[in-house]
């Protein structure tokens, strides 16, 4: 599936925000624990890991090309962010 911006949005809007891991054609994950922290463009999203201080708030930024977004998975809403931080 290739997602498109819309759709990206579509699921950073869902109401309560349910955490999501980002996978890539890679292998590569990024896990989200609030919609504040990906900002989506036409060809690239642009995911913060989240500061150890306010986790609405980044540390790092990672910038990933759309189409090699393979999923947008749910996390449980028990799961907790990492505790350095940073995206896996």
């Amino acid at each position: 599936m290739i997602f498109t911006p819309d759709d990206v949005k579509t699921r950073l809007r869902y109401q309560p925000f349910t955490p999501m891991r980002i996978v890539t054609t890679t292998g590569q994950i990024y896990d989200v624990y609030h919609p504040d922290l990906v900002w989506v463009g036409e060809r690239f999203l642009m995911v913060g890991s989240p500061s150890p201080k306010d986790p609405s708030v980044f540390d790092q930024v990672s910038r990933l090309a759309l189409a090699h977004v393979t999923e947008l998975r749910d996390l449980p809403i028990a799961t907790a962010p990492p505790s350095n931080g940073s995206a896996s």
